[in-house]
């Protein structure tokens, strides 16, 4: 007799799958920590400053020394408060400037915030045309360096990148001034615009300081043009420095999208090349562009001293030439802070944009 088969005992139901969760953070979490990254890198910033200032010795000193009597000097120096100890001048300082208080300059007896809101503008019209300029030249070329990769128009391209990257800005400068001013006689060679413009400008109503927006509040024409003209040669020679890292960034970032598998895909249903250069390969070669405009702005900065110096454009950077000149600490203090803070922001929106556009960034 055969044992009578018993039936199977039905399955138990399996627990419900959970979702894996994505290895990034949430968008508001990358938000804020990026936010708050902004504090520590003006702080640590702002104390170098102010550490690398005090190797010279006390502002005063440094500023006045030798044009004063030493009593009146030393009578300088302790209303000043420059005579305490280095920690309490230090802590003074940073509350000064959380504040907003940079001080005065030294050798013109301005408040250095009048300083910064009277010629940050200059600065921030000319590192804004280079950027033009840049992305302009530098992402078109490194399109083309990519479509005809390993071949002598690759080479020319590349080896224009490296040029741009390596040469000073002042000496790309002064050869733009000689060619295109004094040769050609067709750009002027200095200056934000004509001295009669200039005028015109200074006496418009609340200025904004960027000679293109108040060129087109007044509504002139001839003096819209003249702004442009002056322009050119500063934001070219500032530009290209910057040119050269996008063209190698986009020739890079467009090959290797061209071996991903939709680009595969795509060329074997036949699209040509320069279809998949255009339509399918360069917006991806855009995002790491964006993720680098930050420490780009840091560069354009610390070429806009050199670049104004070279073509008088009254911005910071020219200031700051004239400051360190005159060895006004205090004013170069300020300034410098500026430009950290502007830097550490600007950061903080690249970040924010990159994560926008491509959410693998955040964690």
């Amino acid at each position: 007799m055969t044992a009578a088969t018993v039936p199977a005992a039905p399955a138990a139901p399996s627990a419900p799958r959970r979702r894996p969760r994505p290895a990034g953070g949430s968008l508001g979490r990358y938000i804020l920590v990026r936010f708050l990254l902004i504090f520590p890198t003006v702080f640590i910033l702002v104390t170098l400053v102010f550490l690398f200032m005090r190797t010279t010795g006390d502002p005063i000193t440094a500023a006045l020394g030798g044009r004063l009597p030493a009593d009146q000097l030393a009578e300088r120096i302790h209303e000043a408060g420059y005579d305490r100890p280095l920690i309490v001048q230090y802590v003074e300082y940073l509350g000064h400037v959380f504040t907003g208080d940079f001080g005065r300059t030294l050798t013109d007896n301005q408040l250095v915030t009048d300083v910064l809101f009277r010629y940050g503008g200059a600065t921030l019209e000319l590192a804004l045309y280079a950027l033009l300029v840049a992305f302009a030249v530098g992402i078109p070329l490194g399109m083309l360096a990519a479509y005809f990769r390993d071949r002598w128009p690759d080479a020319v391209f590349r080896v224009f990148a490296i040029l741009c990257y390596a040469t000073p800005v002042f000496f790309a400068g002064l050869v733009l001034k000689l060619v295109f001013a004094v040769w050609l006689g067709v750009l002027p060679s200095s200056g934000r615009a004509g001295p009669r413009n200039e005028i015109a400008l200074g006496r418009l109503e609340n200025p904004t300081g960027v000679y293109l927006i108040d060129a087109i509040r007044l509504g002139d024409p001839a003096i819209l043009g003249d702004v442009l003209q002056h322009a050119v040669l500063p934001a070219i020679a500032l530009g290209l420095l910057t040119a050269g890292i996008f063209l190698r960034l986009v020739r890079t970032n467009v090959i290797g999208t061209f071996a991903m598998p939709y680009v595969d895909a795509a060329r074997s249903r036949g699209v040509s090349e320069y279809r998949l250069v255009r339509r399918h390969a360069w917006k991806p070669a855009l995002i790491p562009i964006i993720t680098v405009i930050g420490l780009q702005v840091a560069l354009l900065l610390g070429g806009a001293v050199l670049t104004e110096t070279t073509f008088e454009w009254k911005g910071l950077g020219f200031e700051l030439a004239q400051y360190l000149q005159a060895r006004d600490f205090v004013a170069v203090q300020g300034i410098v802070a500026l430009l950290a803070v502007i830097v550490a922001v600007v950061n903080f929106l690249v970040d924010i944009a990159a994560a926008l556009i491509d959410p693998r960034v955040r964690y």
